[in-house]
């Protein structure tokens, strides 16, 4: 009998047959790389963890990776607190709790510990379904749990100085939350048991196939080998119900929607974009979108670092610390400069600020990609730096977002649906590429340039790595420059 996990079960609900293939072919199951957003994840995890801990006096702290029969000899003990017990029913169902409290009454109490601020309920990350599946597992194992809580950070926390785990994490409890629905979870979990245990299941398709793309499981490829390159997955911002609508009637590919088929002016215009394999530029609202700009133009984005455990004091938790900043400013007569920054320790950037000020003046328009996170940095750094409030509500005030332009303006077919400037730029200038930079992505910058500052065992070369950090910062400025060029001809 194959064994289901707490994370097996979530996979179970958002995907069964991707688990099926996973646990019954592993060979063929496509395993990409492990991400540094996971392993970034999973670090944060143990840090959250640790601090949980100190909450409760006395906690025995069972050997990683204990057995059931293990866990089964400690609980006869006095002891009350329990860290990482470990059980498994009759039907393969296993769970390793965070915290198991024996009460005096001779019940127990279950702690779920999370990295988040907040309980989350979407089908990804059901915090309350998890505690549902704890709860299972022990009362299988003949426990009687009277109490389940949630612990989880306080997103009101500011650090200052040494971290109070008290003032640091909130527990919450969700005892009677789950009940409400604790039966209907208990039949997902047989279900999900049955499910994996099967010998055969319909390998051409999968459940996600009535899915929109961000909720594609990992082997979605492997199912659907039938989904032709422009499908209707590509859709900006198109709904499940709709994506149903035409995979019921085997539309899979956006040259086979129906003529009339309801979609929204964006969404036309992209499905026209892909009939006639050409671009559909609005000339007239790009002009008047540019010519508002004013000159200098700043091409500026921010690289940050956001954690769980805030690093420095003046933060909460997983509020990003901008710790690099490329700019680079183009003058009416055509004239390119460039600055940059990148912080040598983990710390508020007043230097930054001043640098970055000197550089720009408070004059022109400053333009990024995607430009609520830039605008969110400066309001996070009017916050915690109120010296220079003035220039970045300036910024905030003068902010083009060029992204803007990709969603209705400029449609091409060969985005795949992406406004995305990875997207953009290699179809608008193919003579750049971010394929050739040691630092691929924003996630890669922030994990790179965290184990530089604060890892004393980091053994990369410091000088180079800075220069790979900046090379990848400086090319996302330098991108937009060039796709305003390619705009304004």
């Amino acid at each position: 009998m194959l064994q289901l996990t707490k994370t097996n079960f979530i996979q179970y609900l958002n995907c069964p047959e991707s688990l099926w293939l996973l646990k019954n072919k592993p060979d063929d199951y496509p395993r990409g790389e492990f991400s540094l957003f996971l392993e970034k994840l999973i670090k944060e995890g143990y840090e959250v963890e640790a601090y949980a801990k100190l909450l409760f006096k006395d906690g025995f702290d069972l050997p990683e990776n204990a057995t059931p029969e293990y866990t089964a000899k400690k609980l006869k003990s006095s002891q009350k607190i329990y860290f990482q017990p470990s059980f498994l029913t009759d039907k393969g169902v296993f769970a390793r709790i965070d915290v198991l409290e024996k009460l005096d009454n001779g019940t127990f109490h279950i702690y779920e510990i999370k990295s988040s601020t907040s309980i989350k309920k979407d089908k990804k990350h059901n915090h309350l379904k998890d505690a549902c599946f704890q709860k299972y597992v022990l009362q299988e194992n003949g426990f009687d749990i009277s109490k389940v809580s949630i612990i989880h950070l306080n997103k009101e926390y500011l650090k200052k100085g040494d971290i109070n785990p008290i003032e640091l994490l909130e527990i919450e409890d969700v005892s009677e939350l789950i009940n409400s629905f604790y039966s209907s979870v208990v039949n997902e979990i047989n279900a999900a048991s049955n499910f994996i245990n099967k010998e055969l299941i319909n390998e051409t398709e999968c459940s996600c196939k009535c899915n929109t793309r961000s909720n594609h499981c990992d082997s979605f490829k492997y199912f659907n080998k039938d989904i032709p390159e422009y499908s209707i997955y590509e859709i900006g911002n198109i709904r499940a119900k709709k994506i149903n609508m035409l995979v019921e009637h085997n539309q899979l590919s956006i040259l086979d929607i129906p003529v009339g088929f309801e979609l929204n002016i964006n969404q036309q215009l992209q499905l026209e974009s892909v009939r006639k394999e050409e671009a559909l530029i609005d000339k007239t609202a790009i002009s008047e979108k540019l010519d508002k700009l004013k000159f200098p133009l700043h091409f500026i984005d921010y690289e940050t670092y956001a954690s769980a455990i805030p690093k420095i004091d003046g933060l909460s938790p997983h509020k990003h610390l901008t710790f690099q900043v490329s700019i680079h400013t183009l003058s009416e007569g055509g004239v390119l400069t460039h600055f940059e920054f990148l912080a040598d320790a983990m710390k508020l950037n007043d230097n930054m600020l001043i640098q970055m000020q000197n550089f720009t003046g408070v004059k022109g328009t400053f333009v990024s990609w995607h430009a609520s996170f830039e605008v969110g940095r400066n309001s996070d750094m009017a916050a915690w730096l109120p010296a220079h409030t003035s220039y970045l509500v300036y910024m905030n005030e003068h902010m083009f977002d060029l992204e803007v332009v990709f969603k209705k303006d400029y449609i091409n077919y060969r985005f795949h649906g992406s406004t995305s400037i990875k997207k953009v730029l290699p179809v608008l200038c193919p003579q750049f590429s971010y394929s050739d930079l040691e630092v691929q992505d924003g996630t890669m910058a922030l994990d790179t340039w965290g184990r530089m500052v604060s890892d004393p065992n980091f053994k990369e070369d410091i000088q180079q790595t800075r220069k790979d950090l900046l090379a990848y910062c400086e090319l996302d400025t330098l991108a937009m420059v060039e796709i305003y060029k390619v705009l304004r001809k």
